[in-house]
């Protein structure tokens, strides 16, 4: 992990891949993107194997993260459509996508490069 994220927005991205993960979102990952994207510290990533659940999973990010630690996301996209979910905090931005679309766009492979963080820790 790179000194340059904060104790908060890694528990903010720890709290949004934990409730990912409980409500059954797939492949959960915390990537470190703070070198590349100075405006934000980290993505968590998950997807979900349908529209229904890729709504289900925001709702619980959004609802953790108000409960756990009193912030909404300054923008949200993707609803309507609900193949690709980014709620944006800041200084974490969430992306959940329905699976066929994770795999085209492939965000990890364009993150590659970039430290992947233990978010169970």
């Amino acid at each position: 992990m790179t000194t340059s994220i904060d104790a908060d927005t890694l528990a903010l991205a720890r709290a949004a891949a934990k409730a990912a993960d409980d409500k059954q979102g797939s492949d959960v990952r915390v990537i470190d993107v703070s070198a590349v994207l100075p405006i934000v510290g980290l993505f968590v990533v998950t997807s979900a194997g349908n529209p229904r659940l890729v709504r289900t999973i925001a709702g619980e990010v959004e609802d953790r993260i108000r409960l756990e630690h009193r912030r909404s996301p300054v923008r949200t996209e993707g609803i309507s459509e609900s193949q690709w979910i980014l709620l944006d905090y800041g200084d974490i931005v969430v992306h959940i996508f329905a699976e066929e679309t994770r795999r085209f766009y492939e965000i990890e492979r364009l993150y590659r490069d970039r430290p992947s963080i233990d978010w169970r820790a």
